[in-house]
């Protein structure tokens, strides 16, 4: 084990000699723990190896830039997603520190509305265990593709509207407790479809805390380099000046509401952000020009124009002039809308929608071919077990 795994482990973690993994879990204790003790546990390769039958190739279902993700069943019968960092991206150590990021960050947050990890494992490298998601992700659902393995998809119908409604006000909640509910404010920095999954219900819940960052109560925002992320997702003052905040995440959620509407994805394949595809219609108010053809007529005219005035308050390129995530939910959840309390400053009006045009400085080989939205780098490149 080098020394930055070795320094942050002991920060992250305290792993006794004992090798009954429920007294290991006892000894996981993070550094600033929270009122109630984390629910996770340390797993032994062992059991990992046994429940993924080998990390076999036909387990996995994901493969990213940190790592894989490999489908598995426990003895007592769980089905679990098991995230493995890479032996490539295990020699990085800024890679290394993202992933045990993730393990501090995520250990400590309990709500419906976000992935609950089951555990962990050191032995033979980094593993972390989470709940499988039987139906895969937002992105793979509304874009009618579900990952069965790697070589393998199950192509799915459209989302109905209220699967789509019921995901917006989920995420939205689960969003509030980052940044409202927790011991300590957690910037998710990554909001996006494919970072949604889902139950078997269709309940949402936030994944993949690779790039979240701890916000403390006396810092108003942090300065943050490299950029990284999602294009057609990032804030303006986060793409342009590495600023990260609670408005981050508001405004990837605006995207994220999008693109629920819509069926469209956050950058298509000519490169044109959705932002910029919607602001006609948002602007106008014209619902049958931005819902998702798909639908027909099959939503609620009152939920959709809700929908569109959060998502268009979520998108204003000015972060002060941008909801809280309790604000969202209060809208969302049919709470009076008014035009005259979110009216921005006539100098503000013509700024209010960012389009985006920097994206044509890119190249091609920025481009996910799954999502169609390129990302920063390949720090940002998100593996779940579904996309």
């Amino acid at each position: 084990m080098n020394y930055l795994r070795s320094r942050s482990l002991k920060r992250l973690l305290s792993l006794g000699r004992r090798s009954n993994a429920d007294e290991c879990a006892e000894e996981c204790v993070d550094v600033d723990p929270p009122p109630n003790k984390p629910t996770w546990r340390c797993f032994s390769y062992e059991e990992l190896n046994q429940a993924t039958n080998g990390f076999h190739q036909d387990n996995m279902v994901g493969k990213g830039g940190y790592g894989e993700v490999y489908r598995g069943v426990l003895d007592d019968g769980r089905a679990v997603a098991v995230k493995r960092l890479a032996p490539t991206a295990a020699a990085d150590e800024k890679k290394e520190k993202d992933f045990l990021t993730e393990l501090g960050t995520v250990g400590h947050v309990r709500h419906p509305n976000v992935s609950a990890l089951l555990g962990c494992c050191v032995d033979r490298g980094l593993h972390l265990v989470f709940h499988f998601s039987t139906r895969g992700s937002v992105s793979a659902n509304l874009h009618g593709k579900c990952i069965l393995s790697m070589s393998s998809y199950l192509k799915l119908p459209a989302m109905s509207w209220k699967q789509r409604h019921g995901i917006a006000v989920g995420t939205a909640r689960g969003l509030r407790y980052l940044h409202k509910g927790c011991a300590r404010r957690i910037i998710h920095r990554d909001i996006k479809a494919s970072n949604i999954l889902l139950t078997a219900d269709y309940e949402p819940q936030i994944s993949d805390f690779g790039l979240a960052r701890w916000l403390p109560s006396e810092w108003t925002h942090h300065a943050i380099a490299p950029i990284e992320g999602t294009f057609g997702c990032l804030a303006p003052e986060y793409f342009t000046h590495g600023i990260v905040d609670e408005k981050t995440d508001v405004f990837a959620f605006g995207v994220f509401l999008l693109e629920l509407i819509s069926g469209r994805k956050p950058v298509d394949g000519s490169h044109m952000s959705l932002i910029a595809w919607a602001k006609p219609y948002l602007s106008d108010g014209v619902v049958q020009g931005l819902v998702d053809p798909r639908l027909g007529d099959g939503y609620d005219g009152g939920q959709l124009r809700r929908l569109m005035f959060v998502a268009s308050l979520c998108v204003r390129a000015a972060a002060v002039w941008r909801p809280t995530m309790t604000q969202v939910v209060e809208l969302l959840e049919s709470g009076e809308i008014s035009q005259e309390q979110w009216q921005m400053p006539e100098e503000e009006e013509q700024d209010e929608l960012w389009d985006f045009d920097d994206l044509d400085d890119f190249d091609e080989d920025d481009y996910d071919d799954e999502s169609d939205s390129p990302s920063i780098s390949s720090s940002a490149c998100s593996i779940h077990p579904d996309d």
